[in-house]
């Protein structure tokens, strides 16, 4: 067969592979779920609406701008440079990238050039030893006294081998299984990216829900202060009027030990303290009491507006990153299917080389030095001990562990949710009746003190209305902070704002 009538045939062979391919496997249908036609709003018996509501309007992608608080903005915006989270899942991505140009390179043929020089002699006891001397000498270098080599007296000679060329290589994609395993490619660097978004969502709630903890902390170590103040002013009274004989020591006594428990609360909320700072140093990358300087001076807990903008429940799925990276976890599964079902069939190799080889290098870039091969190789699966169907059967289980998966992720989102406005809504009537209480017992406090001071009551209620106004006054300032922690929760669960794309900032892997 001539070159022209192999190129021909293999003109032909590729024309027919490029028609008659087929992909085999599932195509990927986004799943569908039920969405509510309005948010859930907690309990319905309310006895009336609280101070802040939720109002089914977009949301800013900026979503903590909503607390107004300059410290926790500046701080929001660091995230996506400096959490070391955010930048390992950005590395994660630019991985799953990668792969993906690597399943994509199987789609395209292979080219490699090669040269080499070697020097070669023929073992006078291998086969070449079954040849007569001068045939022998002959087969060993090529031609019958060729310069390069020949008999000598010890036998086969030394000689010299130039070669050069270009090697090629095809897989025909008959099957669609190369095509199938870059869809997969695709759809797992499509979850990579959701999962790096769903890293600085996380890590953005984070960062507020520990900053309100911390402003939280600082108000009941301020409450603690401002009682202690409060006790000593107490166990003056009781000393004076223990001095002058009104009293008894067992008053200056209880006075006293208020005082000490009052004091004892002060550590354990200055460590309360510390830890939060250092949790946000932390998810800031900086060391430990780097944002001390910034964060030591109280503050108020940022407050919650009057109106929360939650969107519209049919927009979750564009904003929660852990039902999208399930969507796309769920549509490499099934890609994978595919890839496996291809494996059952036929596979079609093109190959082909071109070269030049000659015992002496003036003659290596003549005509007479060419040398090449080409044609197909077909490979026919026929007996792997059932390791094809079981790929196949793992393949098909995976994907139907995916799609449950998908289905818990957004049934979860909605009990996220749901729970997340309950808890708004619930915590902000507590705080509000806390706030009556702290005062009704700063009422009863003062007049304690006053019935005291002139004689018609003990100092026994006294200490009860102290203590319950600390008791109530810590309760609130807890609640307080609840509240505005709830609402940070509330858009983790709904998803933040538009991250549609991420940060520049956060696509800069560490160096």
């Amino acid at each position: 067969m001539t070159d022209k009538a192999i190129l021909a045939l293999l003109a032909g062979l590729l024309g027919a592979t490029a028609l008659g391919g087929c992909t085999v496997g599932p195509d990927f249908k986004r799943p569908d779920w039920a969405t509510p036609a309005s948010w859930f709003a907690g309990p319905k018996e309310a006895v009336k609406p609280p101070p802040s509501i939720p109002v089914a309007e977009p949301i800013d992608v900026d979503w903590w701008t909503l607390f107004k608080d300059p410290v926790l903005t500046e701080l929001e915006r660091r995230v996506a440079s400096e959490n070391l989270d955010v930048k390992v899942a950005a590395t994660r991505f630019a991985e799953s990238r990668a792969q993906l140009g690597i399943a994509k390179a199987a789609q395209f043929p292979t080219l490699n050039a090669n040269g080499s020089y070697t020097r070669e002699k023929a073992s006078d006891e291998g086969v070449f030893g079954l040849i007569p001397s001068s045939a022998g000498a002959a087969a060993a270098n090529g031609a019958s006294g060729n310069s390069a080599g020949g008999v000598t007296g010890s036998g086969l000679a030394p000689f010299d081998l130039y070669q050069g060329g270009f090697d090629a290589s095809w897989e025909v994609d008959l099957w669609g299984g190369v095509r199938r395993s870059v869809e997969s490619s695709s759809a797992s660097s499509e979850a990579a990216k959701e999962a790096q978004r769903a890293t600085l969502l996380s890590s953005l709630a984070e960062v507020a829900r520990d900053y309100v903890q911390l402003r939280g902390a600082q108000a009941e170590l301020q409450i603690a202060r401002d009682n202690v103040n409060t006790a000593r002013q107490s166990l003056n009274l009781t000393q004076q009027r223990a001095a002058g004989g009104v009293t008894t020591d067992l008053d200056v006594a209880n006075a006293s030990a208020q005082l000490r428990t009052n004091l004892a609360e002060i550590p354990r909320l200055e460590q309360q303290e510390a830890q939060l700072i250092n949790a946000l140093s932390l998810l800031l990358g900086q060391p430990p009491n780097a944002l001390r300087e910034q964060l030591a001076t109280a503050k108020a807990v940022p407050p919650v507006p009057p109106r929360v903008p939650v969107g519209l429940p049919s927009e979750l799925a564009r904003r929660r990153p852990d039902i999208r990276q399930a969507e796309a976890q769920l549509h490499a599964a099934t890609a994978e299917i595919g890839v496996a079902q291809a494996n059952f069939y036929p596979s079609l190799n093109l190959t082909g080389s071109f070269g030049l080889q000659s015992l002496q290098f003036s003659n290596l870039f003549s005509l007479n030095a060419r040398q090449y091969a080409m044609g197909p190789g077909l490979t026919i699966p026929i007996f792997e001990g059932g390791q094809l169907r079981s790929t196949l059967q793992l393949r098909q289980a995976q994907q139907q562990e995916a799609a449950i998966t998908f289905q818990k992720t957004v049934l979860q989102a909605w009990h996220d949710i749901d729970n997340a406005l309950t808890a708004y809504q619930t915590e902000q009537a507590r705080r509000d009746e806390l706030a009556r209480a702290v005062a009704e017992n700063r009422r009863a406090v003062t007049l304690a003190q006053s019935r005291y001071a002139q004689g018609v009551a003990d100092f026994l209620s006294v200490l009860d209305a102290e203590r319950s106004l600390l008791q109530t006054q810590q309760a609130l300032a807890q609640s307080t902070t609840n509240v505005s922690s709830n609402l940070v929760a509330l858009y983790k669960a709904l998803g933040g704002g538009w991250e549609t794309d991420m940060p520049d900032a956060s696509r800069t892997a560490v160096k």
